[in-house]
């Protein structure tokens, strides 16, 4: 029952995320020209500093990537969001490991594979076959593959690419969603909202402060 229980708060959990991070993407997309203007004040800075905002929050514990992957997509279009995105996860995938060369002996790693799905197993552990499935698992799966791998003091290089076997296809995605997504908002409420707008000549009036009436000048 407990088990269950697990699993159903652990897909709830993923529900949520994916829900969240559409709507974070939307609030992007209404605020898009205001971030785009703020992100061209940067220059070509910008880049690096949207790979290195991915590549903490993806080398954090338990991180959540999905809204940034959807956001670089809106902000820079799909092709070089794509882009900052599989940087972003090479970086993460390189501090993750280092970070955790230091926290995995705090890992019970026979404890926690006994606690993985049956499907999991059945690959050696620490093989790479092994850390990519565990990276399926929603929630837990990347920080215990990571984890993992630094326990067993895999090459890194395995740490890269079975971090961006996974995470690279899915953020790809997300970053060409997010891109489909502004476009129809734009598409199907910015512009005809707009044009109904200018048409109409709708404008949102001013609050004005009353002026005082100036007092007659007395004449001697």
């Amino acid at each position: 029952m407990k088990a269950g229980l697990a699993v159903f708060f652990r897909r709830l959990e993923a529900a949520l995320i994916f829900g969240a991070s559409f709507a974070l993407a939307a609030f992007v997309v209404a605020k898009k020209s205001e971030v785009e203007h703020l992100l061209g004040v940067l220059g070509p800075s910008r880049y690096l500093l949207a790979i290195a905002v991915f590549a903490v929050v993806a080398s954090a514990p338990f991180s959540v990537t999905d809204a940034l992957a959807i956001m670089n997509g809106v902000i820079f279009g799909p092709w070089i969001g794509s882009l900052v995105n599989a940087a972003g996860i090479v970086v993460a995938a390189v501090i993750g490991y280092v970070v955790a060369l230091r926290t995995s002996k705090l890992l019970d790693i026979e404890s926690t594979v006994q606690r993985l799905p049956s499907w999991v197993r059945h690959f050696k552990i620490g093989s790479p076959m092994f850390l990519i499935v565990v990276r399926i698992i929603p929630g837990l799966g990347g920080t215990i593959a990571t984890q993992t791998a630094a326990a067993l003091r895999v090459p890194i290089w395995r740490q890269i690419y079975t971090m961006s076997a996974i995470a690279i296809p899915i953020c790809t995605a997300l970053a060409f969603g997010g891109d489909v997504l502004s476009n129809y908002i734009d598409a199907h409420f910015v512009e005809p909202a707009n044009a109904f707008a200018e048409r109409h000549h709708m404008h949102f009036p001013h609050r004005h402060h009353a002026v005082p009436t100036p007092l007659p000048v007395a004449t001697p």
